[in-house]
């Protein structure tokens, strides 16, 4: 992991003793509300649907054991609202009332307080904290190397990436040291700090796309050319909303070192050319399917006035790739792995009642590592009961104790909403499991339908149209047979509230959108979609299946969707072909037919139409 260096750390506390002063003014009433608003949220401090809600940066997606004993103290001891507001927002969802299901119960959200939330782009949320204990708050992330800076606001966001990183088999070069030179130099940078609009940066250093740069403003591989020089592929123009666009590539190959003069020259032509006269149209997406290769020419001719002009003066040198490379070698492992002072420990044996889930579990939550002695392993955070992507104190605790067990202090946050241990020893993948397992954290769903993708949606925030957690409980309570999931295999399901996009329902094989239609909740769902994943194929955008549908047809509309896939799948390479190729393979027409089938059934069945009013 990156080490914080001096300035570093001086640098974050010193943003939260200004943050305090601000606040303090703000409490005295020195310091207008107009004011005092840009200011929280440049520190990830907004106002949501019923409290604050605090984003807190991870850069790449790495924390610390110790940075997750923080987040968990923060929820445990600040994620706490006071009784009359948890009373008024419990009232409030109970006036939006439940999903019915086929047993005859229903769904609604369990409003709950004292976790965090695990977010698509290596953040943690906090949705209670009141804003009188902000500055406390901001005072202990700064103890542990932490802040909110540039989570919110018109300015380049916290840069993601790879949850394997430096450790993936496939990959090409580290992009961890690009990631941390880019932070330094986006963060506060004077000349982007109010942008027509966010602005998000994803890298990858592996053949496999895990990070969906095709959906980022601006995505990043790192490649070698013919003669094995290092350099990147830069994409321009991706991101979701209202509009999804894949991002475009402007440069095939552009040398590592100049990388950072070119996101230069690029975002001062989007920061001189976006659209600041509506907010709908002021993404770059909108700027670059415009102005096509338009923008590719003054991107250029930035760029060149950059190294000519300038000077090149953001030319990364060897010495420094090297001094921020140093913070990103593997770690001492022997004091971790004692006994491979000697023969290497052979793996514990499984009871053999259990061999059957333990097997699913290596093959879904455990990866390979470019250490051959190493593994990868991915703790599923989605589960009935929990909204996906949270953590309460408690298991926050837990995955802070697992990461000094197995992992050397390590873990990762992945774009799916769970964490990744990264330095786990094969020898110790059954202690692990075990220990997983009893904390809540080993069921074998990666990557299955349950390890869906959600936003926290109206349950929680203001822009929302509907909700997007109930939905996502009652479809993992219709998902709980094991035997099911993997017979049904490898699916990407994604769940938005509203257009944002926050939960990425564009790029899920299956997605669902909430939509307002007449003041009521109703739900489109897309089916194609895809991220850029080895599993999901090239980048694509969902596509809208028949009209919207109630919130209590759409589990209805995933169950007639999925049989559909079950009845018309093939045998392929010895297994069942996956969802997403059966679906490019057919079309969407049987599924679409299949879906557009529930809205028949309910029509037809007093009681379905009953639910649905």
């Amino acid at each position: 992991m990156y080490q914080y260096t001096e300035f570093d750390r001086q640098f974050v506390k010193a943003r939260a003793n200004q943050y305090r002063d601000q606040l303090s003014r703000w409490q005295a009433g020195l310091l207008p509300e107009d004011e005092f608003r840009p200011l929280r949220l440049q520190n990830g401090w907004y106002v949501q649907r019923y409290a604050p809600m605090l984003r807190v940066a991870v850069p790449y997606g790495e924390l610390s054991s110790t940075q997750l004993r923080a987040l968990s103290t923060i929820a445990s001891q600040y994620d706490q609202p006071d009784t009359a507001l948890f009373k008024r927002a419990q009232a409030a969802q109970d006036e939006l009332g439940d999903i019915p299901l086929d047993d005859g119960k229903s769904v609604k959200t369990n409003l709950t307080k004292g976790y965090a939330h695990f977010t698509t782009r290596h953040n943690v949320q906090y949705n209670w904290i009141p804003l009188d204990k902000s500055a406390d708050v901001m005072d202990l992330l700064a103890s542990v190397n932490m802040h909110g800076i540039q989570t919110s606001g018109n300015c380049i966001r916290n840069i993601t990436s790879d949850e394997r990183a430096g450790i993936a088999v496939d990959e090409i070069a580290d992009p961890r040291p690009f990631a941390e030179i880019m932070r330094q130099w986006s963060t506060l940078h004077p000349e982007f700090a109010f942008l027509p609009r966010k602005f998000k940066v994803a890298i990858t250093g592996a053949t496999e796309d895990r990070a969906a740069t095709a959906w980022h403003d601006v995505g990043l591989h790192l490649v070698k050319n013919a003669s094995g020089e290092l350099g990147f592929k830069v994409l321009v123009g991706g991101g979701m909303g209202r509009t999804p666009i894949l991002g475009m590539e402007i440069r095939s190959f552009l040398p590592w070192n100049q990388i950072l003069n070119y996101l230069e020259a690029i975002v001062r032509a989007y920061n001189r050319f976006g659209r600041r006269d509506n907010i709908y149209k002021a993404r770059i997406k909108i700027l670059v399917k415009a102005e096509g290769q338009q923008f590719v020419d003054q991107v250029e001719a930035e760029y060149q006035d950059i190294l000519q002009i300038d000077g090149a003066p953001h030319t990364i040198t060897p010495a420094e790739l090297a001094r921020v490379s140093a913070s990103f070698v593997e770690p001492d492992l022997t004091s971790l792995h004692a006994s491979l002072k000697g023969a290497p420990p052979a793996a514990a044996p499984v009871a053999a009642a259990d061999n059957t889930e333990y097997s699913r579990w290596l093959k879904q939550n455990v990866a390979p590592h470019k250490n051959p002695e190493l593994r990868i392993v991915t703790l599923s955070f989605k589960r009935l009961g929990q909204a996906p992507g949270d953590a309460t104190a408690d298991q926050l605790k837990l995955a802070a104790d697992l990461a000094d067990q197995f992992s050397a202090g390590e873990a990762r946050v992945t774009h799916d909403q769970n964490l990744v241990l990264p330095w786990v020893h094969q020898a110790q993948l059954t202690a692990l499991w075990e220990a997983a397992r009893k904390a809540g954290f080993a069921r074998a769903n990666i990557r299955l339908l349950t390890d869906m993708i959600a936003c926290p949606g109206g349950d929680f925030c203001s822009l929302a149209n509907a909700r997007s957690l109930p939905l996502a409980e009652a479809i993992t309570r219709r998902y709980q047979d094991l035997d099911e999931l993997h017979d049904l295999g490898e699916i990407d399901l994604h769940i938005s509230g509203c257009i944002n996009s926050c939960g990425h329902h564009h790029s899920g094989h299956i997605g669902i959108l909430g939509v307002d239609k007449d003041g009521k909740e109703w739900y489109q769902i897309t089916l194609g979609g895809s991220d850029g994943s080895l599993l999901s194929g090239a980048p694509a955008t969902g596509k809208v299946v028949g009209p919207s549908f109630s919130a209590a047809e759409v589990p209805h509309v995933i169950e007639a969707v999925l049989e559909t896939y079950r009845e018309l799948r093939l045998p392929a390479d010895g297994r069942q072909e996956t969802f997403i190729s059966a679906l490019r393979r057919l079309g969407a027409d049987p599924f679409k037919a299949a879906a557009n089938g529930v809205r028949f059934a309910a029509a037809a069945s007093p009681i379905a139409e009953a639910q649905v009013a």
